[in-house]
């Protein structure tokens, strides 16, 4: 556990968010450190970043600045996974620790360590197979993706994929963690998540409502994903 680096990723802009991280902070023995989130709403991707085009064909959907600035926070932070070389716990600034978050570090740092991506939140209900059993603390692999990316460990050669992988960001970063036919990486999960949410809302992420992509706009996206398939060894979706 002494070897865990802690990630706080917070807009420099947030004061008041990140007086409550200190305070939440300071309920556990584990040192940490801010990591400034790229604020998406001052800036414009490049396209080598963001296709905006090429997203819109294959997603159905355009992603907005702040979610492309969500984006680049976590590869900062995968990036100083790389450069330190040490198992980084990934926190964006409106968590709350749970009870079991102590127990749950001791678990999957020193008693489960079979994992390339280890989930601590989520949002959503989601099926799953029971891995590994710590009496009320479950290690799990989900079959569906239950959405966010509050909470979440990373190991250095996982995040050195991650890099790889994210060149050109083309869907949200919580999907994309999930996104492991892309990836290739195993994303397991501890629950009860040891990490919940504060409900303020997440200042880095403007990601609105989005009905599903259904009809001749889903047809067209089938259509351009095939295209996509056999033009490239590496496409963005298999299916």
């Amino acid at each position: 556990m002494a070897n865990l680096q802690t990630l706080v990723i917070s807009l420099l802009r947030s004061p008041g968010r990140r007086e409550k991280v200190v305070r939440e902070l300071s309920r556990i023995h584990q040192s940490w450190e801010f990591l400034d989130a790229v604020d998406g709403s001052t800036f414009s991707p490049s396209k080598s970043e963001y296709d905006r085009a090429k997203v819109i064909r294959l997603l159905g959907f355009e992603l907005t600045n702040n979610e492309i600035g969500c984006f680049l926070s976590h590869k900062k932070a995968w990036l100083k996974c790389v450069e330190n070389n040490r198992p980084t716990l990934i926190l964006e600034d409106d968590f709350v620790i749970n009870e079991n978050f102590s127990d749950a570090l001791d678990i999957v740092l020193n008693k489960f360590t079979s994992w390339d991506i280890l989930r601590l939140q989520g949002l959503a209900e989601s099926d799953c197979t029971e891995v590994a059993d710590f009496g009320r603390n479950k290690i799990v692999l989900n079959h569906s993706d239950p959405v966010g990316a509050t909470a979440y460990i990373v190991r250095p050669s996982s995040a050195k994929i991650l890099l790889q992988k994210s060149a050109q960001i083309f869907e949200p970063l919580d999907h994309f963690l999930e996104h492991k036919k892309f990836h290739g990486l195993q994303v397991h999960a501890l629950i009860p998540y040891p990490v919940g949410v504060t409900g303020d809302g997440s200042t880095i992420s403007d990601r609105p409502a989005r009905k599903a992509v259904r009809g001749y706009k889903k047809a067209k996206r089938s259509i351009f994903r095939v295209l996509d398939r056999l033009s490239n060894t590496n496409p963005w979706f298999d299916k």
